[in-house]
C-alpha cells in the first residue's frame, strides 16, 4: 500500500527494499516504522564424542546372541566350550566389546541397554571420536542452537535492543547441561551428529574455552493490516520473523510497558491518523478501481454504440441495469467451473429461497466451491442487520459429493462493496446488494458493471481473495487453539477454495493433525471434479509421503483409507499414467501397511478397477 506524502515512516534506509516487499505482499498491509538494532548472543566451544556403528562380524554376533538368548547366562569359559574354541579368542572378541560398551563389564555375559538396541539393527558400536562444535545462546529466541562453523565477532554501529527493553540475559551454564538436553538441542539445530534411529550417538561433551559475547544485528517493524484494522510488531532476523519475540514484543506492548515512541519515534497520536489515512485511502483505491471499470464501460458502449445488453463482451466491461442484473447474475454463476465468490454487505432470504439454494447445490455437485462474505460494520457488534440464522444454517448445508461443506459464509465487515468474481474470469461490481435485494425485479436506479478484462478481474480477485484467506488464517489459529475439529475442517475448505491446497497440506504437517488428511483429501477431490487441481500436483507426493506417520490403529483410518481410494481413481479416470506414476513401491507398501489395498492387488490391477 502506498502511504501519504503528509505522512513521515520513520523507516531505516537498509531496510527499505525489504519494506517495498512486505507491502507488495499484500495491498492490505502498511508498515508504519522499521529501526534496526543489535542484541548479544553468546558462544562457547565445546567437544563432543561420537559414537557410531560398524557391522558385527561372525563371533561377535554369536556372543551377544548367546549373552541375551542362554539361560542362565554363560561365562566366556562356558561359551568357548560350547563352541569347541580356545577360550583365548573369546576374551578377546568379549574385551572388545566391553570397551564398546556393548556387554557389561563382569562375568557372565550380559548384553547393555546400549549394545541390545546396536544388535537389534545388526551392528556394534566403534570406538567413539570428537568433534568440536559451537553452542549459541540466543537471549531472543530462548534457545541454544549449535553449529559446525563459528560466528565471527564483527562490529556492529547499531542502538542496543537492550536500552529499550528488558531482555532476559541470563545465560546457561553450558557445563551444566545434561547430556540429554545436549543431544536434543543438537537434533534441534539440524547437525546430524546424534541420529540414533541410525546409530550415531553423542555419548558425552565437555566445554573448551570461556564463554565469548558476540553481536547480532535485528530488525523491528510496526506494521498496520488494513482489512484487520490491527497493529502488529515484528522482530526479524533478515526476512524471517521471531515468531516467539514478535510475540513478546506484542504483549509488552498491549501492557504498556515498551514505548514504540521510544524504540522507533512512533507515537500513539501518529499511528491513529495513519491509521485513518491508511483506511480512507484503501476505500479510495475501491472507489478508483471501479470508476476505471466505469471509463472501460463507457468506452466499450461508444465504440459499439449499440444498446447493451448482458452478453459476455471478452476482456471488456459493460454496464447492466435494473432488470438485467439478476438475469446477468444468475447466467454467471451458472457459467461457474471452480470457483464463486460473493461480497454482499446483507444476506437475507428473499434471495436465499430455495431457488437459489438449488443452484449452489448443483454447482457443488460438479465441483465448484463457493464463498460469501458479509458485513459493512467495522465491528461485528455494531451490525444491524446480521444474516438470519436459519439463511445460515440453509448456506451451510449445501455440501460437496463427498460430505464438505461447500458454502462458506462469514462475517467480514468493514466493507460496503458489492462484487461477484467467478472463476478468477467475470467480475460483477456495481449498486446491486446480491444478497439482500427485496426481489421485487422492478427497476430501482440500479447499475452493475459486468467486467472480463483480465488485469482489472485479477485486482478485484486479490483484494477479496485475500480477505477470504486471512479468515482462513484466523479459523485454523483457533482450531489449533481449541483443537476444534469443526473449524479446521472450515480453514481446510476455505484454503481448498482458493487454491490453496499445498498450505492446507503444510498445516496439517506442521502441527501433526493427521486426523484431518482425510478431510484434506475430500477437499482435493472437489479440485480434482472441477479440474482446478492438476493429477500430477506435488502435493499428492506430499500428502503420500506422510502416510508412514499414520498408524494402521488410528480412528480415522477408514475415512482415510476411503479418501485415497476415490482420489486416485479421480487421477486414473482421466490420467490412468498420472495415477499409476504416484504408487511407487514404498507408496504400495504403506497402502497394504494401512490396508487401502488389499495383499491380491496389485497397482496395475487397482488402477484399472479404479478408472
Amino acid at each position: 500500500m502506498i502511504f501519504l506524502a503528509s505522512s513521515p515512516k520513520p523507516i531505516d534506509d537498509n531496510l527499505k527494499n525489504l519494506v517495498d516487499e512486505i507491502e507488495a505482499h499484500s495491498h492490505s498491509l502498511s508498515v508504519l516504522a522499521a529501526r534496526e538494532f543489535r542484541y548479544s548472543l553468546r558462544q562457547t566451544p565445546i567437544e563432543v564424542s561420537i559414537k557410531e556403528p560398524r557391522q558385527f562380524n561372525v563371533l561377535e554376533e554369536f556372543i551377544i546372541r548367546a549373552a541375551i538368548e542362554f539361560q542362565p547366562p554363560p561365562t566366556e569359559d562356558e561359551l568357548a566350550s560350547v563352541l569347541g574354541l580356545d577360550s583365548v579368542f573369546i576374551k578377546t572378541t568379549t574385551t572388545t566389546l566391553r570397551s564398546l560398551q556393548t556387554l557389561s563389564a563382569t562375568s557372565p555375559l550380559t548384553v547393555t541397554p546400549e549394545g541390545r538396541s546396536f544388535y537389534e539393527k545388526g551392528s556394534v558400536p566403534q570406538p567413539p571420536y570428537p568433534i568440536q562444535i559451537h553452542a549459541i545462546t540466543d537471549p531472543l529466541s530462548d534457545k541454544i542452537i549449535f553449529q559446525s562453523e563459528s560466528l565471527n565477532e564483527t562490529v556492529i554501529k547499531l542502538p542496543d535492543l537492550a536500552d529499550f527493553l528488558t531482555i532476559d540475559q541470563t545465560i546457561a551454564d553450558i557445563a551444566s547441561l545434561s547430556l540429554e538436553e545436549i543431544q536434543k538441542s543438537i537434533q534441534a539445530s539440524g547437525l546430524a551428529l546424534h541420529v540414533p534411529e541410525e546409530g550415531k550417538i553423542v555419548t558425552s561433551y565437555k566445554v573448551l574455552a570461556s564463554t565469548q559475547k558476540l553481536w547480532r544485528k535485528i530488525s523491528l517493524f510496526v506494521i498496520f493490516d488494513a482489512l484487520e484494522d490491527k497493529l502488529t510488531i515484528q522482530i526479524r532476523n533478515g526476512k524471517q520473523i521471531i515468531e516467539s519475540t514478535s510475540n513478546w514484543l506484542e504483549v509488552l506492548h498491549a501492557e504498556g510497558k515498551i514505548s514504540l515512541q521510544a524504540l522507533c519515534k512512533l507515537s500513539t497520536e501518529t499511528i491513529n491518523f495513519e491509521r485513518e489515512a491508511i483506511l480512507n485511502h484503501q476505500n479510495t483505491e475501491i472507489e478508483a478501481r471501479l470508476e476505471n471499470i466505469r471509463q472501460k464501460a463507457l468506452e466499450a458502449a461508444t465504440a459499439n454504440s449499440v444498446k447493451i445488453d448482458s452478453s459476455t463482451l471478452l476482456g471488456g466491461a459493460i454496464q447492466l441495469r435494473d432488470g438485467q442484473i439478476s438475469q446477468a447474475f444468475i447466467e454467471v454463476l451458472n457459467s461457474a467451473k471452480s470457483q464463486v465468490l460473493i461480497y454482499s454487505p446483507w444476506v437475507n432470504q428473499a434471495v436465499v429461497n430455495e431457488k437459489f439454494l438449488t443452484l449452489l447445490q448443483k454447482l457443488a455437485n460438479r465441483g465448484v466451491w463457493i464463498l460469501i462474505g458479509h458485513g459493512i460494520a467495522r465491528q461485528l457488534e455494531d451490525e444491524d442487520k446480521l444474516i438470519p440464522p436459519e439463511v445460515e444454517k440453509k448456506l451451510r448445508a449445501i455440501k460437496t459429493p463427498d460430505g464438505l461443506p461447500c458454502v462458506q459464509v462469514f462475517w467480514l465487515g468493514d466493507s460496503h462493496v458489492k462484487e461477484v468474481i467467478v472463476d478468477r474470469e467475470i467480475h460483477l461490481c456495481g449498486s446491486h446488494n446480491w444478497l439482500s435485494y427485496r426481489g421485487d425485479y422492478l427497476p430501482r436506479g440500479e447499475s452493475v458493471y459486468k467486467v472480463t478484462i483480465p488485469l482489472q478481474v485479477q485486482e478485484a480477485y486479490e483484494f477479496l481473495a485475500n480477505r477470504f484467506q486471512n479468515h482462513a488464517q484466523i479459523l485454523w489459529q483457533n482450531s489449533l487453539e481449541n483443537r476444534d475439529s469443526q473449524l479446521a475442517v472450515e480453514a481446510l475448505c476455505v484454503w481448498g477454495a482458493l487454491g490453496m491446497e499445498d498450505i492446507a497440506l503444510k498445516e496439517i504437517q506442521k502441527n501433526n493433525w493427521f486426523e484431518l488428511l482425510s478431510i484434506w483429501l475430500n477437499v482435493v477431490l472437489q479440485g480434482l471434479r472441477s479440474k482446478n487441481i492438476q493429477a500430477d500436483s506435488e502435493s499428492f507426493k506430499t500428502a503420500l509421503s506422510l502416510l508412514n506417520e499414520v498408524s494402521s490403529e488410528e480412528i480415522f483410518i477408514e475415512s482415510l483409507q476411503q479418501g485415497w481410494r476415490k482420489v486416485i481413481g479421480a487421477i486414473a479416470t482421466h490420467n490412468p499414467q498420472t495415477a499409476l506414476n504416484l504408487l511407487s513401491d514404498e507408496v504400495w507398501a504403506q497402502f497394504l501397511r494401512l490396508n487401502i489395498v488389499q495383499e491380491t492387488d496389485s497397482p496395475n490391477d487397482f488402477i484399472l478397477y479404479r478408472a
